[in-house]
């Protein structure tokens, strides 16, 4: 039996380097040998004991760019030998306005990237961009699909409006930042960092605010006059209080939940203002082929904040934990 190796999530919710029994490609399918992964908030959640979704000797890892090596008929020889990104959304279904009741997203079920190959079903393929390194494209999947989906398919981004992205910190944060701008809106962030923000405003940001501040949402009101397109992935207490520096008109995409629960609402705040809130997740086929369209068209590179081998993968994860990354963190499978 050929083998390969993967990192592993065992029984006590670790994760170990292991040989695991190389996949061959069925019909439909693609043997890509990984030149990168990215470590998303599924991936952390396995990490950190909480995510339904991993199970013991699961291959975590969503996020992949690498090389086709071998196709599992003649007619996806057309794949070999060439870069490719894995788009991990499965099975979305045919409405684009919300994904199929069994939609699934790749290292969850299904084994993930963080191994040395991985079998693709062709329709997940998408060839890489050309201005963009392995690494690069490596990190955009699962994070640039949600935030491309969460600005222009939920949330109407218009050029020319005032966006405010919530916890520039996470992943799927700044690429909304880099893809407001480059649409043209004016972006605004929060962030419990006075580092970060000053690195948002570097990204493109033309303002911030702490939200650790008492008196923050009055920051933001007097910073911008009221926001027109408000992405946030915390909900919890704090989301109240986000409809009071929305526009009247305004729109509130949700598309997380990192504090918990939604509390104390005033219904008068939504129905006065006359506010939409929408929630969001992941995209489609469709919507990831045209933020990748996007990304070629304006140039965008992602923000990487590191990269470790595989056998260093408790030290990528830690660092997330620790919340000191500012960009992608990469896992490259290196393994000796």
């Amino acid at each position: 039996m050929t083998t390969m190796k993967a990192l592993v999530l065992t029984a006590s919710q670790k994760l170990q380097i292991q040989d695991v029994p190389k996949p061959k490609p069925g019909k439909d399918e693609v043997l890509v040998k990984i030149k990168a992964s990215a470590i998303n908030h599924n991936d952390m959640l396995a990490y950190v004991h909480s995510y339904k979704g991993g199970s013991t000797g699961m291959i975590l890892g969503s996020d992949g760019c690498g090389t086709v090596v071998e196709a599992g008929s003649e007619e996806n020889g057309k794949w070999l030998g060439k870069e490719v990104v894995i788009n991990p959304g499965l099975d979305w279904g045919n409405d684009e306005t919300a994904q199929a009741e069994n939609f699934d997203i790749l290292g969850g079920k299904v084994p993930g990237t963080f191994a040395e190959f991985i079998i693709v079903k062709t329709q997940y393929l998408f060839e890489k961009p050309a201005h963009l390194t392995a690494v690069e494209a490596s990190v955009i999947p699962l994070a640039g699909v949600t935030a491309y989906r969460a600005l222009f398919s939920r949330g109407g981004l218009k050029a020319g409006e005032k966006v405010l992205v919530t916890g520039i910190g996470g992943g799927v944060a700044r690429f909304l930042v880099q893809f407001a701008k480059a649409a043209g809106a004016v972006v605004y962030v929060t962030s419990g960092s006075e580092d970060k923000l000053k690195k948002a405003i570097a990204l493109g940001a033309v303002g911030g605010v702490n939200y650790k501040d008492r008196d923050w949402v009055q920051k933001i009101n007097d910073l911008t006059g009221g926001i027109d397109l408000i992405i946030d992935s915390a909900a919890g207490d704090d989301f109240a209080k986000l409809m009071q520096v929305a526009k009247r008109g305004g729109r509130l995409v949700l598309l997380g939940r990192t504090k918990g629960m939604i509390s104390q609402v005033d219904p008068y705040e939504i129905f006065w203002k006359q506010l939409s809130i929408l929630g969001t997740t992941m995209g489609s086929p469709k919507e990831f082929e045209e933020m990748f369209e996007f990304i070629g068209k304006k140039n965008i590179k992602p923000i990487i904040d590191s990269s470790y081998p595989m056998t260093k993968a408790h030290e990528a994860f830690e660092r997330i934990v620790r919340g000191e990354q500012f960009g992608k963190v990469v896992l490259e499978p290196i393994f000796n």
